[in-house]
């Protein structure tokens, strides 16, 4: 029997702060900051299913420490090619305190819903897999889950909640869904070596803070 394609798409931003704000409760999650990313969503299906592509989307941020950081988990990930990377921007937002009226300098993610939503609708126009899992708890994707429903009704679509993330309108749209919260054996079958040897030779390491 055919197995059934899956595809992958994670709001890196959503999932990253999921696991944070978890890791503010409980140290213990910090080191799933060095995630294999397919492994983990490998894990994820079940024996008739196939993992095509995870796809990340995510954006550099401005912080040169935080960047570096990301670079690595990035470039750790990039050997698998399954893993897909699609940044989009961070773009500066100025913010008016309501108490002081002082100017606040801040940096929004810009673009992911919508690279997101794009990816998701081409690859369902394309026929490129049978299974759309969507890993996040933005709720802007529901106009996308709703298109996909017109192109191919019969395309089914997972939501996979980060940790202490949550969306009922996705959660309502969706065939099925899970909260990676109740998953952590998972997260711990799915972690990146301790030292990964890139393709040139250099070898990197996770960083210390996320141990």
């Amino acid at each position: 029997m055919e197995k059934q394609k899956v595809i992958v798409y994670v709001d890196g931003f959503n999932f990253y702060y999921g696991l944070k704000a978890i890791a503010l409760k409980d140290s213990k999650w910090k080191k799933f900051y060095w995630l294999d990313i397919v492994l983990f969503f490998e894990k994820m299906l079940t024996d008739n299913q196939e993992l095509v592509e995870s796809n990340y989307f995510s954006a550099r941020p401005h912080d040169i420490s935080a960047s570096k950081r990301q670079d690595l988990f990035f470039s750790a990930n990039k050997l698998n090619t399954k893993f897909r990377l699609i940044l989009g921007k961070y773009l500066k937002k100025d913010i008016r305190c309501s108490n002081c009226k002082n100017i606040i300098h801040t940096y929004e993610e810009k673009e992911t819903d919508v690279r997101i939503a794009t990816q998701i609708i081409n690859d369902v126009y394309k026929h490129r897999c049978d299974i759309s899992i969507i890993v996040s708890a933005d709720s802007d994707m529901l106009p996308s889950i709703e298109l996909i429903r017109e192109i191919n009704p019969a395309h089914k679509i997972f939501v996979y909640f980060p940790p202490l993330r949550h969306s009922v309108s996705l959660s309502n749209s969706c065939d099925a869904k899970r909260k990676l919260l109740d998953y952590k054996s998972r997260f711990n079958q799915s972690m990146l070596p301790e030292n990964v040897t890139l393709l040139n030779g250099t070898v990197i390491s996770r960083p210390n803070n996320w141990k």
